[in-house]
Order: structure tokens, then sequence, then C-alpha cells
């Protein structure tokens, strides 16, 4: 792989959302007090050990709390300086090998109006949906997304266990699931070559097994994505240890639970068959 060569320059990568909505929950509390920004100390934690991992240590060296918020406010700062008047924000934070942070922002469409961290019940689910999932209320950062089952198995490396800004491997996961795909909102689950349940390309799942959601091990090669991290944390969902997750296990029209650190939890629904 180019990458692994170092014949592809790449930064370590992660998404945050500002939002002064999450000021109302404790659990987003960080050192300074309540926080706009969401989950960002994991953030921290999860560049920290992507530096480790690509052997980046004088990276790691100088990643620290205060330079990582202030990037982040200097961002939104930069977005008020040019006269936008959204009040939430995605955040992309890059590090390079040498140990530099930058943070743009982008303007979102909404605020949350309610927790990211809510994980639905299937059972509520199964009563709110009508035929067609309109009018669901499938989390606080919108409907339902249609998830593919991706036509190739991916190969696992650490550029799927750490994020980057070398994508190439999400890129033509999309780009061979297209065709089949329909519309807007929607997404394709990735797999390894032995048949293991990993992610999809912007989100961690978790699919509901024995009144539990389960969401794949990193063994599998996937993304150990912050708000995975926190729900995990905090009993929300648990870790497939026993490789129950696989391809041959998913059913169409099944419901999977998505997150990352932007959107927090959201619904998705299988889709196992072209559109």
């Amino acid at each position: 792989m180019e990458g692994a060569a170092g014949l592809t320059p790449y930064q370590l990568l992660t998404s945050t959302r500002y939002d002064p909505y999450l000021t109302s929950f404790g659990w987003n509390n960080d050192k300074d007090g309540p926080s706009p920004f969401f989950l960002l100390p994991l953030h921290l934690e999860r560049l920290i050990e992507a530096a480790d991992t690509h052997s980046w240590l004088y990276a790691k060296t100088l990643l620290r709390y205060e330079y990582l918020k202030a990037s982040c406010l200097d961002a939104i700062l930069e977005q008020r300086i040019r006269g936008h008047t959204s009040t939430a924000y995605k955040l992309r934070i890059t590090v390079t090998k040498e140990g530099r942070i930058a943070a743009t922002a982008t303007p979102l469409a909404q605020n949350l109006t309610e927790d990211p961290t809510t994980v639905p019940e299937p059972s509520a689910i199964a009563i709110a949906a009508s035929d067609n999932d309109e009018g669901l209320d499938a989390g606080p950062t919108g409907p339902p997304m249609k998830v593919y089952i991706d036509k190739e198995p991916t190969e696992p490396s650490i550029f799927t266990e750490t994020k980057t800004t070398l994508r190439d491997v999400y890129e033509r996961v999309k780009e061979r699931n297209a065709g089949q795909c329909d519309g807007s909102g929607w997404d394709v689950l990735l797999y390894n070559g032995d048949g293991q349940v990993m992610e999809t390309t912007i989100f961690n799942v978790s699919f509901y097994r024995g009144g539990q959601w389960v969401t794949p091990g990193a063994g599998t090669g996937c993304l150990a994505g912050v708000m995975r991290r926190w729900l995990l944390e905090h009993g929300r969902i648990l870790e497939d240890t026993e490789g129950i997750l696989t391809r041959d296990t998913i059913s169409d029209g099944e419901w999977v639970l998505l997150c990352n650190g932007v959107q927090g939890c959201r619904l998705g629904k299988i889709y196992t068959e072209s559109a």
C-alpha cells in the first residue's frame, strides 16, 4: 500500500461537532466545565492512540488538550468572522507527523434538539415505524439511513483501524456500490475477508442480538470510534467477543444502530438487494 510505504502523505484525522446544546449535558463536560464540543477529550485520546499506532512519537508528545481546543475555537471564530450565522458546526481536525494540529469548521443545517447518545429500543422502533418509515423519529440527527451490504470484502489495515486523511478504501467502497444505492441518505456496510462485519464508511455499527445492541470487535479491523467507545464505557452497547456478527447473519430490513463523533446515534435499515 502506498500509504504504508510512506509514498502517499497523510495526516491523522478526527471529526467532532460544535453545538451549544451539548453544554446541557454533564457527560460532555471537559476540564473547563460545560463544553460545546462533542466528546472532545475522547477525540484527543484517539489521536494520541493513533499517533502511537503510526509510530509518530514526536507528534504524540505535542498532542495536548489545550492546543486541540484552541484550534477548534479558532475554527469557529473564523466562521463567525466570515459572517456565518450557523450555531452548529462540523469540525474536521487533522494532525501532521510533525504534530501540527489544524481544525476547519463547516456549518451544519440544524442544531441538536435531543441527547445524541440516546440508544433506541427495537420494540419502540417497530411500533413507531410505518411501512415506508416516513415520520419515524430515528434520533437527533435525522431519519433512518439506507445501509447496503458491500459487494466485496475489505482488507483490514492500519488505515481502517485508525482514521486518517488516506480514505481511498472507503471511497472505493462507495464507488463500487453507488449503482445499487437509492437516492441520498445511504451508506455501505463493510466486512472483512472472514465475513466479519466491520463498520460503514462513516459510522460504527451495532446490531440487536440477544436483547442488546452488539458492536463488532476491534479485531475485525474496524475503527474504534469515539462515540462507540463512549457507548461501550457506559454500557449502552456491548462488544462482540464471540464473532457472532457476520455478513451471513445480517437480514434485509434489519435495523442497525449507527454512531459517530459528529452525529451521535442514529438508525439505519439494512438493504440486502439493489434499490
